[in-house]
């Protein structure tokens, strides 16, 4: 009859200290956890700048002196701006899912059980996680970080045209020239058309990792499932 409780087998010296060597992930997993306080300080600075543009746009849209012509375009202007802060909102609060995925998964992949089993908080993807699930979970969440940034990327060369690159000389005039004269249309790009170019392209690199890494990942689970019936 088997012990229900079995002993920890003792380890000879050398396996011993590389088997504890993965407690030296520790660090690297508390930093994450400091980076993600870093990015809710960073949604709460871009949620004040949204806050901010958008009573601006109300502003401007109540301020009768401008002409029609020139407080629409500023309108259209201050929606693509609400909309990319909206989209930098969602593309932070992603990436922070993402740190979650890293940090809880991978520390209790490759450094100890947490033991959250009958936890009323315990994710749902935890109860079945090993490094090849979270493998896949990360390639999607890191594609569903490049199609907001392919999103951002196309509404940002909606107004390409003849508009200066914001990091150039001409862009840096261009906007001094538009808070010289109190204008909120858009002065500069902060995209060129290379970059948009670009942009789909490596997206679909990595769309077709994560379906690459899905697809071996499958191979290996059929593998092992038939290799006990041989």
């Amino acid at each position: 009859m088997s012990d229900p409780n079995p002993q920890p087998a003792h380890l000879q010296p050398i396996p011993a200290l590389i088997f504890h060597s993965r407690w030296l992930q520790l660090p690297l997993y508390l930093g994450l956890i400091v980076a993600q306080g870093v990015y809710v300080v960073q949604f709460l600075s871009e949620l004040w700048v949204l806050l901010t543009q958008t009573a601006a746009s109300w502003t401007a849209t109540m301020d009768h002196t401008i002409d029609g012509a020139h407080a629409a375009a500023g309108a259209h202007d201050a929606k693509t701006a609400i909309m990319l802060s909206v989209l930098g909102l969602i593309d932070v609060v992603m990436i922070s899912n993402l740190l979650v995925m890293v940090i809880v998964g991978g520390y209790e992949t490759f450094v100890s059980r947490l033991n959250l089993q009958g936890h009323p908080d315990q994710p749902e993807w935890l109860s079945h996680v090993n490094a090849s699930v979270l493998k896949v979970k990360l390639a999607m969440a890191i594609i569903g970080i490049s199609s907001i940034h392919l999103l951002k990327t196309f509404i940002e060369a909606g107004a390409l045209g003849g508009l200066p690159l914001c990091s150039s000389p001409a862009g840096m005039a261009a906007v001094q020239a538009g808070i010289d004269l109190g204008s909120n249309l858009k002065a500069c790009s902060t995209v060129t058309l290379d970059g948009v170019m670009w942009e789909p392209v490596i997206h679909s690199i990595f769309i077709l990792s994560a379906i690459g890494i899905a697809w071996t990942d499958r191979l290996m689970s059929h593998a092992t499932r038939a290799a006990p019936a041989h």
